[in-house]
């Protein structure tokens, strides 16, 4: 499950993020709401966990912008004001839940985890992404194609289900580095590469139809077969 949170005092943010990805999370950290609003656009996250008290930009306000911008992703409001009074007015911009500061880390965690478990009850939620004779089935996190399993590592599974999504786009080596390895792409490094080379023998070795190219100079992209 991977987080974004968006919190603008760098300390409070840093220890969430630390926190977070010691229970297994992954999370990114955006410094404001504009930062956020890009991040979003560019990442499939499960889950923002926002300060109400942003600067700039405030909490309701981004959420008000992630919504005209049809995104559905869960949100999670972390506030210091009333209560009672903003835990109402949130619940009602579709605002799954929200803490009061000061608050105790495992209150979070708790929060966070009965946010992300109802969301995986619920099979709507994490459909699976079919392409061709390609299926991602990402709530059993398994791969068939052709009605053939095939093993994928945890990286190649991040790396084709991000190509699923963006199918039809060509992606470039940086944006895969940082949103499958969390990494910046270094030109020295071939990481990239080779990871796109093995999940391209596992998903089109042997199959008349191939769907993983590869664009010179540009990235990689993941494209439907012709019907």
């Amino acid at each position: 499950m991977k987080i974004l949170v968006v919190e603008n005092d760098l300390k409070a943010g840093d220890n969430y993020r630390l926190g977070l990805s010691e229970a297994g999370f992954a999370v990114d950290l955006a410094k404001s709401g504009i930062e956020a609003l890009k991040l979003a656009s560019l990442q499939m996250f499960d889950l923002l966990i926002i300060d109400t008290a942003l600067k700039g930009m405030t909490g309701c306000e981004l959420l008000q912008a992630l919504r005209r911008q049809d995104s559905l992703i869960p949100v999670l409001f972390l506030n210091g004001r009333d209560h009672h009074e903003c835990r109402v007015n949130t619940l009602q911009r579709g605002v799954e839940d929200s803490l009061k500061k000061p608050f105790s880390f495992s209150e979070l965690l708790c929060s966070v985890r009965t946010i992300l478990r109802g969301r995986s009850d619920d099979a709507s939620s994490l459909p699976s992404i079919c392409i061709g004779d390609l299926e991602l089935d990402l709530l059993r996190r398994r791969v068939h194609r052709a009605g053939t399993h095939i093993d994928l590592t945890p990286k190649e599974f991040g790396l084709l289900e991000l190509l699923m999504r963006r199918q039809g786009e060509v992606l470039p080596r940086s944006l895969i580095a940082s949103q499958v390895w969390d990494m910046p792409f270094g030109s020295d490094t071939n990481v990239i590469d080779v990871a796109v080379r093995r999940l391209r023998l596992k998903i089109d070795e042997g199959q008349e139809t191939k769907m993983i190219f590869t664009v010179r100079g540009m990235g990689y992209m993941l494209e439907a077969p012709e019907q």
